[in-house]
């Protein structure tokens, strides 16, 4: 059954990483400018995950299971809590970072997540570097570096040099807060008195983005935001209608991207998480260039090559270490403990 659920969550996660960064860029390019905006986008259709929540309330009632509507003790409550405060300040730095720069280069940025991720794993649920994984890291980094010491090179025509930066500073920002949350989450996981159930699962994964949609509407009223909705559509480049239409599917995309992440988490663990967020990488890249013209320069080519060769390091370890062991990746790299599907 986890195998399953782990390739299933691999598809949304596939779904809302690459559909995501183009949707929301979309917002952008076509008259766009509202940051909270997009930050609120990111977790809005959360009440989506009360779907699977009820279908699978009815279904432990008919089995004579638990019919309690809530899992989750107070205290996987109140973490679950922070986890989505967290969340809110990570999707604002991320949808900064969208507004001012291509997608090309955001994603490439926020492929160090996958560094950010190891590392705190190695610190949160004492995961075990080897050659492979921290050769994967390095090289990962090292791209980051040379599209910041050749940044500037497909600014995006009109955006200010300051605004620019700031965006490179906000995305690697938002990729260090997801390397911190990955292992959190799976840190609540290990840590807590329960049964894991998918059901749990979807329960933290909505609260967590409930939190970061309060979170994000507080910024949207301070911003007045929400009385700009309306101005902002009459004056999109694609149409009023059109308009609203990103804007739902930037929100159900997106959705899609935490479903995924926090159900691979749940099947495997945080850096298979990770790892999958940078292998996506190479997809995102090549639509962007295909749908909105982005420029493809050397220090791109060069960011991609070293991403590509991190991930084939990192993947070759751990094909060495499954023959090795015998054992599917996805056990091997974490710690299962009283998790059921």
């Amino acid at each position: 059954m986890k195998k399953v659920l782990l390739v299933i969550n691999c598809i949304i996660l596939a779904v809302g990483t690459c559909g995501g960064p183009l949707v929301m860029r979309l917002y952008f390019i076509k008259g766009g400018k509202r940051i909270w905006l997009s930050s609120w986008l990111q977790t809005a259709a959360w009440p989506i995950n009360f779907i699977p929540l009820v279908i699978s309330y009815f279904y432990r009632r008919k089995n004579n299971s638990t019919t309690k509507l809530i899992l989750m003790t107070p205290r996987i409550f109140m973490a679950t809590i922070g986890i989505g405060i967290l969340q809110g300040f990570t999707n604002y730095f991320y949808a900064y970072g969208i507004g001012k720069l291509p997608v090309s280069t955001s994603g490439l940025l926020f492929a160090t997540q996958l560094a950010f991720t190891a590392f705190f794993a190695f610190l949160i649920v004492k995961l075990k570097f080897t050659p492979y994984s921290v050769n994967s890291v390095f090289l990962l980094t090292t791209g980051a570096v040379v599209l910041a010491l050749r940044s500037g090179g497909d600014q995006p025509e009109g955006e200010p040099r300051k605004e620019y930066i700031l965006g490179f500073v906000m995305t690697l920002a938002s990729a260090a807060l997801t390397g911190l949350i990955f292992p959190l989450v799976e840190l609540i996981y290990k840590k807590t008195q329960q049964t894991i159930t998918y059901t749990f699962v979807l329960e933290f994964q909505t609260l967590y983005c409930f939190v970061a949609t309060v979170l994000a509407t507080i910024g949207m009223i301070i911003n007045k935001d929400f009385q700009a909705i309306s101005r902002e559509a009459k004056t999109f480049e694609l149409g009023e209608d059109k308009y609203y239409i990103v804007i739902i599917w930037s929100a159900i995309i997106l959705q899609f991207y935490f479903l995924g992440s926090i159900g691979v988490i749940y099947s495997a663990s945080s850096l298979v998480c990770g790892i999958l967020l940078s292998v996506l990488l190479p997809l995102t890249e090549v639509l962007a260039v295909f749908l909105y013209g982005e420029k493809f320069n050397a220090e791109k080519g060069v960011s991609l090559a070293l991403s590509l060769w991190g991930f084939a390091s990192y993947f070759y370890g751990d094909y060495n270490k499954t023959e090795n062991s015998n054992q599917s990746p996805a056990i091997e790299m974490i710690d299962k403990t009283n998790c059921t599907p």
